[in-house]
């Protein structure tokens, strides 16, 4: 502490005028000012060095000696101590810096001499030589090396000579210097021939090589030196590597310095990662590298398939192509240097790679094969690490041989411990190793695979004994030293020495094994040749001892047997043998602060080690009880640094002890750790600024420091000296608590210099910079005094909020508003931000640019005018801190309390909220409430009213500025309102209200559900204002996850109507609803659950799963279908049309479980209503399906969709009478909506354009076609939707042919025969009655007459009489019609000029109904029977409720979705098409059938 109170002792300012002073005391006051820059400089270096060097001791687990700090004695150490302590450490740094300084004036004689003894030469030499010879430039005295100090000057001298003078440039690493370009930073010299550069305040971004480059109109030369910035060493600098340093020094001609290296760093399994430190190298020669070594927790690493190591370039890189676990640890670079070495450390974690199972364990690591014979090795691994995954059960062992990919598992069952005896090896071959965990979840993913092993014998197999010259072949002798080398609760290990002798021949070896100390010898492993000294032995009893011999054999036979072991049994892993089973868990666990997202971990070994590998450390965030591993590989020591942690989060740490055995029980938790840096001395206020004087005092303030060092500052130190003085004094024996502080007891007219020390509970921290010196001269201005102390809050990407306090120095009248100032960081330049004065101590600034950096100023106003400046602020980056959220605004769920909420991105514990109304604190707590927990913390309106409407903020302390604010406007506070009374007066939230639902017997389901109830919800039913129990006929329930309450009640009756309503309470909370089911309502309800009861009753015979409905086939055949269910071999389906049985050919299948009626070339006659009957011994079902009106239409609309979709192009055929227009389709029936066209025009059948069609087409007859027929033609099939239309065109070349050809016809004759009149086009009659069809007939020759019924020649007998008299008149006359006369009646008049056809439709209807319409030039049908009344419906019409229920309820639609019909419900065949009329027969000239293109 002294020595940080008297740095300044010595300093003063130059620039300040002062009193006269002797000559002595201004040669003191220089040396002093050059001592305060070199002593600061030093303070800082030494601060960062420390610093630096503690955070990579942390790193390197190293656990530092902790010196608390001395406190500043305010009364209790005299001053002539003090200041003896003082001076005498000062006096000492003096004297060396006053060495440093005459060292370096040594050296700058030396280079004058060196310029005059080079200045002589070049004399002598102009004598010699004539001057006006021009010279190539030479560097007489090149560059010069340098290796300094950080922030200390370093100069670089040379001397050039060439005529004419050379012009001398300086560079840096090839880039040319510009001194202007760095202002203070470079300067360049040229002095007496000597060129010079002077770098002051070095840094390490100044390391490089730097070039003086000599030009003339010769030539240039070039000379480089190369400049090495090192930061000083402080004593806090420790070894980075753990253990003992090399022994033997190994010293370079290279220089070395680190400057940026690798930190912790964190990786995944499966990952490639590299790991790079920069490094300045003097002298940088490409083809020497330093000699660079990298560790891994102390042991030397070597080039393989999973490390790459290169230098060069400036960097050294280890690189890791695949990363596995079996990488975690402490790496450390270190690198020979001139000076021995120097290194740097960091943690490198590697997490386990997501599993294949979702909880199966992590996978083994560090897999080791020893031991290695002819035909067995041990391999052995360290287990992974299990947190949140269930134990771990065993271990699965793999191999595989070298230059082959199948892997082959050793072992069939999970091995227990973490090693494995694998034998069964083939002699000589290479093997490699993987391990897999497993556990009750799944396997994990394989380890590494171990280096390569060869099973093979060190010794030699043979052993040739010679006697008397002759050679001998004996038996072996018997193995010696057998005992247990391996002892676990899977296996035993057993090893012996070989025999000897061995005898010639190869040896082999059996086992042998007795229970106890019985002399019952067994063999052991009889199927297996054992040929190397090491066995492991399976399948031994628990609880049993066992001993165990060996003899040795070979092709002579077996040798002697050896001794027996000693009894040897399985170990219990958790018994009390020594070194067995796993370790004890370790002892107490102790946490304490490393850095703002690390911890110091550290505990006490366990009692029982066993064998310990290492430890595994996991941490919890108080609250979350998820543990989370903080390593993945056992870790050796018993302290560990924790990284990756979140700051201000509050952790709990725990550590298990891990041997091959597997992992120990936990240890107890440790006590919580909030998660901050560690304690130290807070760093140096800053700002020192006059606010007043009166002449005799001043009043001064400060900012307070940047860094607290992890605990609240306490007390601050103030320290004063007149400006010509070195000499500090304390202001006050006692310290300030504030920042603001008035000095008492000055001389006025003298001038001031202060300076300000904080203290916390870990010291007293270094003093701030002096101030600027102060004249102690009365205020007596009238403007105000500056504003002081401006601070940042709600610093955004655009905009920021700038607070400052008011002048203490108020002026002749107080300050009615203050102007803020603001300028880009480095511009002199700044513009005022308000164009009115504020009169608040706050201003929110907008309009920033994003990321730009930014100072700001501030002067108050009075009635008198401006007033002083503040000091100009800090500079400040308009950019959002991360992780920043805004203040919201919120009701709590379970109080209805109004609060405001703030959540920090990250906090110290030394962090406090400050909530504050129109940016002044909140101290009125009658009002609101402050709770605070971890990060977040609320403000509670307590009783919200106008008043408190307004702008709220806060602002966290120590959390990087850390602030949010938000408007409380009357429209929020409205809506808050609504929602704390809601929640203060709950009410169960309902999605829906009280409805009804009919089930499948008829029971109605009376429910209702809420959008959250608890399971201790209570609630009541109430019919008629009668509360209705659970009993027999009422089943009332709930469920909680769906919020469904329900009743059904069971037997509907008229007794039940009446309203209904569901009651509830839930906590605090209620709910109510009710359903009005009174008259018609009622009634239809009661009528539906009539229905479904009786439906029920009908399902339980054999019923209608779907009732009948209708399907057309793409043969355009209508199927009746229908689907059965809970049918038997005895029932029995009949069909029925209109009460009359149908009969098919092949019968009914009710077995199939679906029945289908085929109706082909359905049309009118095919009406009537349909039946279904399907009965046995259990009932009786019926399903009606009534085909007419609308039914009858939609199965026509279908059948024209698949008429209308394979209609054919419109075809054109010459017939004696004209042209035929024809369209060919599967089906074609009158009743399809069907029309033709003529230019957009529809036609109407007449004598000139006849319109019919048969079952396989439709078509149009123009006769005798003229020119005024010609154009588009077109006809429309509509199907209800659309309209499937076929063309044809009339006009141009496809109707002159058409023409041509009808005109060329020998029947187009004046003479031909044809129908002169008398036939109409549409004839009704009613029933029983007599037609007379009559015409006149003309021709020459007589014609021949022929009569056709629907294209069937009609036989004159005594129901249709035909007659023809006097080759005019013809007729045919049917008696007594009947609805099956109904059809199309055409006449054919024929002579050998060809003839026509007449076509008459006739409709018979019967009396009493209306009379029909046939369509002309169709093919009528008969009149469908009188329609009868309409059947009552097989479902009666039900109540549709407003809402559907979330329970699913069975259909009981009378009708279903249309099937598919079975393949055997396909429709028969078509029938054959009818005959057409020999109309060809009777014309001497065939037809001619043209197709012209369809015009579109």
């Amino acid at each position: 502490m002294a020595c940080d109170l008297t740095v300044g002792s010595f300093l003063s300012y130059p620039d300040v005028p002062t009193r006269a002073m002797p000559f002595y005391q201004q040669r003191q006051k220089q040396v002093s000012q050059e001592y305060q820059s070199t002593k600061h400089a030093i303070q800082k270096l030494c601060s960062k060095s420390v610093k630096t060097e503690q955070g990579k001791a942390t790193e390197a687990m190293a656990e530092p000696a902790y010196k608390v700090p001395a406190f500043r004695e305010p009364e209790g150490m005299q001053e002539y101590q003090r200041m003896a302590a003082h001076f005498g450490r000062d006096l000492t740094t003096l004297q060396q810096e006053l060495h440093r300084i005459k060292v370096a004036t040594q050296e700058q004689v030396e280079n004058i001499d060196i310029t005059r003894e080079v200045r002589e030469r070049m004399s002598v030499h102009r004598k010699e030589v004539p001057t006006e010879i021009p010279k190539v430039p030479d560097f007489l005295v090149g560059l010069r090396s340098h290796t300094v100090w950080e922030k200390t000057p370093v100069k670089l001298l040379c001397t050039v000579s060439g005529y004419p003078t050379p012009i001398v440039k300086w560079y840096k690493n090839d880039i040319v210097i510009d001194p202007l370009s760095v202002p203070g930073k470079y300067k360049i010299e040229n002095k007496y021939g000597v060129h010079g550069l002077i770098i002051s305040r070095c840094s390490v971004a100044d390391s490089g090589v730097y070039s003086a480059v000599a030009i003339n109109s010769e030539g240039k030369v070039v000379s480089k030196a190369t400049v090495c910035v090192r930061r000083a060493t402080g004593p806090g600098e420790i070894s980075h590597l753990p253990g003992p340093l090399l022994s033997g020094i190994h010293r370079s001609k290279l220089e070395v310095f680190l400057l940026e290296s690798f930190g912790v760093t964190f990786g995944n399994e499966g990952e490639s990662l590299t790991l790079v430190a920069n490094m300045v190298v003097v002298p940088d020669l490409p083809n020497l590298p330093p000699e660079v070594m990298w560790y891994r927790d102390d042991i030397l690493l070597k080039p393989s398939r999973w490390v790459e190591m290169s230098v060069g370039g400036g960097t050294a890189k280890l690189t890791f192509p695949h990363l596995n676990k079996d990488d975690e640890g402490l790496y450390t670079l270190r690198i020979w240097t001139k000076d021995g070495t120097t290194e740097h450390s960091a943690y490198l974690f590697v997490k386990d790679a997501p599993p294949t199972v979702n909880g199966a364990p992590g996978a083994p690591m560090d897999v080791t094969v020893s031991d290695a014979n002819k035909e067995y090795v041990l391999v052995s691994w360290k287990p992974p690490n299990t947190t949140n995954e269930p134990l771990i059960t065993g271990y699965f062992v793999d191999r595989r041989k070298s230059g082959t990919n199948d892997w082959v598992q050793c072992n069939a069952t999970p091995v227990k411990v973490c090693k494995l005896p694998v034998h069964g090896l083939s002699e000589g071959a290479s093997y490699h190793f993987r391990v897999r965990a497993v556990n009750s979840a799944g396997i994990s993913l394989p380890s590494r695979m171990s280096t390569g092993v060869t099973a093979a014998d060190v010794e030699s197999d043979i052993q040739v004994i010679k006697i008397e010259g002759k050679l001998c072949v004996t038996l072996p002798g018997p193995p010696t030293d057998v005992h247990a080398s391996e002892i676990n609760q899977t296996y035993i290990v057993l090893s012996w020495n070989p025999p000897s002798p061995r005898g010639q021949a190869t040896v082999w070896y059996l086992i042998e094994k007795s229970v106890g100390d019985s002399n019952f010898w067994q063999r052991v492993n009889t199927g297996v040749q054992i040929r190397s000294p090491r066995c492991p032995i399976f399948d031994l009893e628990d609880k049993k001892a066992y001993r165990f011999r060996v003899i040795s054999v070979n092709k002579h036979g077996p040798g002697q047997p050896s001794e027996p072991t000693a009894l040897l049994q399985k170990a219990d892993p958790y018994g009390n043998i020594p070194d067995i089973g796993v370790p004890s868990a370790p002892g107490q666990v102790m946490a304490s602060r490393n850095t703002k997202t690390s911890a110091f971990v550290h505990w006490e070994p366990p009692k029982n080690p066993n064998n310990l590998i290492g430890y595994y450390v996991d941490c919890c965030v108080v609250g979350s009880k998820v543990w989370t591993p903080c390593n993945h590989r056992p870790y050796k020591h018993t302290r560990f640094v924790v990284h990756g942690l979140t700051a201000g989060d509050t952790y709990l740490f725990r550590v298990q002890a891990v041997n091959a055995y597997g992992l120990s029980e936990e240890s107890q938790v440790s006590a919580p750790l909030f998660v901050d840096a560690a304690l130290a001395a807070p760093s140096a206020p800053y700002g020192i600024a006059l606010l007043s004087c009166d002449g005799s005092s001043m009043t001064v303030a400060w900012k307070c420091p940047k860094r607290t060092g992890g605990s609240r500052i306490t007390s601050y130190y103030l320290d004063k000296r007149e400006a010509d003085s070195v000499n500090w004094k304390e202001v006050s024996p006692s310290p300030a608590t504030k920042r603001v502080y008035k000095v008492e007891n000055l001389t006025a007219g003298l001038f001031y210099e202060f300076k300000v020390q904080a203290a916390n509970l870990a010291g007293v921290g270094l003093p701030s910079e002096p101030s600027r010196p102060f004249a102690c001269e009365a205020w007596t201005m009238p403007q105000p005094g500056p504003a002081y102390d401006l601070s940042f809050w709600e610093v955004r990407d655009d905009s920021l909020l700038l607070q400052w306090k008011a002048p203490v120095y108020v002026g002749a009248s107080p300050v009615t508003g203050y102007f803020v100032e603001m300028a880009k960081k480095g511009s002199p330049d700044f513009v005022v931000v308000n164009t009115e004065a504020v009169n608040r101590c706050y201003l929110k600034v907008t309009g920033l640019e994003t990321g730009a950096w930014y100072v700001f100023k501030v002067y108050a106003v009075n009635v008198s005018g401006k007033g002083k400046d503040s000091d100009v602020s800090e500079a400040v980056c308009a950019k959002t801190l991360q992780g920043t959220k805004g203040l919201v605004s919120g009701v709590d769920e379970e109080t209805g309390d109004i609060f405001l909420s703030f959540e920090a991105p990250e906090i110290s514990e030394l962090s406090e909220f400050i909530w504050s109304k129109s940016y002044k604190e909140i101290t009125d707590s009658s009002r609101v409430k402050v709770s605070t927990v971890g990060r977040r913390s609320r403000l509670t309106l307590l009783n919200p009213e106008k008043e408190d409407l307004g702008l709220y903020s806060v602002a966290v302390t120590e959390a990087d500025g850390a602030s949010a604010s938000h408007t409380v406007t009357e429209e929020e506070l409205k809506k808050l309102f609504e929602l704390s009374y809601n929640i203060r007066n709950p009410i169960v939230p309902l999605k829906t209200e009280l409805n009804y639902e009919i089930l499948e017997k008829g029971h109605v389901r009376f429910w209702l559900q809420a959008q959250k109830i608890s399971s201790a919800v209570s609630y009541r039913f109430i019919i008629n204002d009668k509360e209705v129990t659970r009993a027999e006929g009422h089943k009332i329930s709930h469920d909680a996850s769906t919020g469904i309450i329900q009743m059904t009640v069971e037997h509907f009756t008229r007794a039940n109507e009446g309203t209904y309503t569901l009651q509830i309470h839930d906590g605090k909370a209620k709910s109510q609803s009710s359903l009005v089911l009174v008259g018609d309502v009622f009634k239809v309800v009661l009528k539906e659950a009539e229905f479904q009861r009786k439906e029920h009753i009908r399902k339980q015979g054999p019923h209608f799963s779907e009732y009948l409905t209708f399907h057309v086939d793409d043969n355009c055949t209508v199927m009746l279908v229908c689907k059965l269910a809970n049918v038997k071999k005895d029932t029995t389906f009949s069909w029925f049309k209109d009460d009359e049985e149908i009969t098919l050919d092949v019968a009914p299948n009710p077995m199939s479980g679906g029945c289908a009626l085929p109706i082909p070339l359905f049309s009118r006659k095919d009406q009537g209503i349909y039946k279904a009957v399907l009965s046995d011994d259990r009932g009786k079902d019926t399903s009606i399906y009534d085909i007419s009106g609308k039914v009858f239409e939609d199965i026509i609309n279908a059948i024209a969709r698949i008429a209308g979709s394979s209609a054919s192009d419109l075809m054109m055929q010459c017939t004696p009478e004209g042209i035929r227009l024809q369209c060919y389709m599967k089906y074609y029936t009158e009743e399809m909506k069907t029309s033709w066209f003529h230019k957009e025009s529809k036609i109407a059948s007449s004598e000139k354009m006849r319109i019919g069609g048969t079952c396989e087409m439709a078509w149009m007859q123009i006769c005798e076609p003229t020119d005024r027929e010609k154009g588009h033609y077109s006809i429309e099939i509509h199907d209800g939707k659309n309209a499937h239309i076929r063309t044809f065109d009339l006009s141009g070349q496809g109707k002159s042919k058409a023409l041509s050809a009808f005109t060329k016809m020998p029947l187009f004759c004046v003479d031909r025969g044809r129908v002169v009149g008398g036939l109409p086009d549409v004839v009704t009659i009613m029933e029983y009655k007599t037609l007379s069809l009559t015409c006149t007939v003309w021709g020459d020759p007589k014609p021949e007459v022929t009569w056709f019924k629907n294209e069937q020649e009609v036989v004159s007998d005594d129901h249709n009489q035909i007659s023809f008299e006097s080759g005019k008149f013809a007729s045919l006359t049917i008696k007594s019609v009947t609805v099956d006369d109904s059809g199309k009646y055409s006449i054919n008049v024929r002579n050998k000029y060809g003839g026509e056809f007449v076509e008459i439709t006739v409709s018979v209807y019967k009396q009493g109904e209306q009379i029909p319409e046939p369509k002309l030039g169709q093919m009528s049908r008969s009149s469908a029977a009188p329609k009868p009344a309409a059947p009552p419906s097989t479902k009666p019409q039900t109540p549709t409720p407003s809402m559907k229920s979330p329970t699913p309820t069975q259909p009981h639609s009378v009708k279903s979705p249309t099937p598919t019909p079975p393949p055997s419900m396909r429709s028969p065949p078509p029938a054959p098409k009818s005959p057409t009329p020999p109309r060809s027969a009777k014309s001497p000239t065939p037809p001619q059938v043209y197709e012209v293109p369809n015009s579109h």
